[in-house]
């Protein structure tokens, strides 16, 4: 599949994805839904060992391009339960199932599913111009793309209703403060922290990390004897493989370990 509205690549265990309509600040069609779908079978089914998600020029992503399913001339409207089903949903659901790292380069305004698309990866880093809306108030809509999901989550019912009920800007910084975000970073220093940090990720023990993102987004699920049961049985496959007795040998050798991701 050839793409018009995304950029991909792979190399050296990274896979990256950009968002690809600057014009519209990379805000979705379902021809864009089509070609992340794609790219993102490729990564499942690849060997890349990370994926690093980001947008081109001044913002990371708008959220749905609202032209692409305007109201119609006679004011019926349209059902965007459908679009929840057949696009947003699947997609939030694949970034959480990919059993790889997934981190999000928030390069300018991430707002509506933008926002709540950068928040449904592991890691996010945000340049410090960078900004996160719950624009969906604005426009009579409750946020979706996971949004009533995490932010209750991730900050509490206070400032998720404030959030999501006045579609205030949130910077940042304030975001990395409340805990929204792994990091805030000045806007030079975002392509090369996020470079060193995929790097990072890439020659790490993945099918650890895997568990890991498994094992702690499947807690918010379950009581405490369910999880310790979880991480006995994640332990167990974990201590049999390749990466683990490498990590051994390494730390006993003190050495630099070279994993393999199984």
């Amino acid at each position: 599949m050839s793409y018009e509205h995304i950029l991909f690549s792979t190399g050296e265990g990274v896979a990256r994805l950009t968002f690809n309509r600057p014009e519209r600040l990379n805000s979705f069609t379902n021809a864009m839904h089509a070609e992340v779908r794609d790219a993102l079978g490729r990564v499942r089914g690849g060997d890349s060992r990370v994926l690093v998600i980001s947008g081109a020029g001044r913002g990371f992503c708008a959220g749905q391009d609202l032209a692409d399913r305007a109201v119609s001339p006679g004011g019926e409207g349209v059902d965007l339960g459908e679009s929840i089903e057949k696009n947003y949903a699947p997609l939030v659901l694949a970034l959480r199932a990919l059993p790889l790292p997934v981190i999000a380069a928030v390069n300018g305004v991430a707002a509506g599913a933008g926002a709540n698309l950068a928040l449904a990866c592991d890691l996010v880093i945000a340049a410090q111009s960078a900004s996160f809306i719950q624009s969906f108030a604005k426009l009579g809509l409750v946020p979706d793309c996971g949004g009533t999901w995490v932010l209750p989550r991730l900050l509490g019912n206070a400032r998720a209703l404030g959030l999501a009920m006045l579609g205030e800007r949130l910077s940042a910084a304030q975001a990395a403060e409340w805990g929204l975000i792994w990091r805030c970073v000045e806007d030079a220093q975002l392509p090369p922290t996020v470079d060193a940090l995929a790097a990072q990720l890439a020659a790490a023990p993945t099918l650890g990390l895997a568990r890991t993102k498994q094992a702690i987004y499947g807690s918010w699920e379950r009581d405490l004897a369910a999880q310790l049961a979880v991480e006995r049985d994640l332990q167990r496959e974990l201590g049999a493989t390749q990466d683990y007795a490498e990590g051994v040998e390494s730390f006993i050798g003190k050495r630099t370990p070279r994993f393999f991701g199984r």
